[in-house]
């Protein structure tokens, strides 16, 4: 398995070392490390093998092998492997969940566990945007390819979180006005980084479809 550390962390952590929030960011990253456990967790009982290891700026990322049965093993327009990341998708911010349940019943500080299901349910209602990705983009990404095929799923998807983050930044510098908080601003950056690399990516994968359609019909 491939370990790398995104140099952008040590950006972040000098940040909040100066806005002196750095307690906070300690507490968003632990949680966010048992968050992506939840995903190997899952993925490892779904006999999938862990690949790449990357520790990024909330958290820490985990990709897996694709298996060539469960890419061949077909489920409408999509396959076995696009079931099997739903649910691996799904498990982060499931984990996150049961974290706050149990939080929540146990006799424990109150401002302890206010800050524990505070930090939770943020990395759980954050990791579900529809932003691809994220957890929410994942799941909504892989429903689409089910039902309407890849290249249908890979536009929408695309459009979708272009969208979503507009309406974030948005909203999220109203509350930077407001709240004067470095992090929203950071989480801003962070998503748009997300966006202009998966924007790429996608134009990418658009010209080779083109270029595989046109081969397609000069072969018939």
């Amino acid at each position: 398995m491939r370990f790398r550390i995104d140099l952008k962390i040590f950006l972040f952590l000098i940040l909040f070392y100066l806005t002196k929030q750095i307690e906070i960011y300690a507490m968003i990253m632990i949680f966010a490390i048992i968050h992506e456990l939840g995903h190997l967790l899952a993925g490892i009982l779904l006999r999938m093998r862990p690949e790449k290891l990357e520790i990024i700026p909330f958290g820490v990322s985990i990709s897996f092998k694709i298996n060539p049965k469960d890419y061949n093993k077909k489920i409408k327009k999509g396959n076995k492997l696009e079931l099997k990341k739903i649910i691996v998708a799904i498990a982060g911010p499931l984990t996150n969940l049961i974290i706050i349940l149990i939080t929540y019943n146990l006799k424990i500080d109150i401002i302890k566990a206010m800050m524990i299901i505070y930090t939770n349910l943020l990395i759980m209602l954050f990791n579900l945007l529809p932003i691809f990705p994220l957890d929410g983009g994942r799941i909504l990404k892989g429903i689409l390819n089910i039902a309407c095929g890849k290249r249908i799923a890979d536009k929408y998807i695309n459009n979708i979180s272009i969208i979503t983050t507009i309406i974030i930044t948005a909203i999220g510098s109203i509350l930077i006005l407001y709240l004067k908080n470095i992090a929203i601003f950071l989480i801003i950056i962070y998503l748009w980084c997300l966006i202009i690399k998966e924007n790429n990516i996608y134009i990418k994968r658009v010209n080779l479809y083109d270029r595989i359609e046109k081969i397609n019909n000069k072969n018939t």
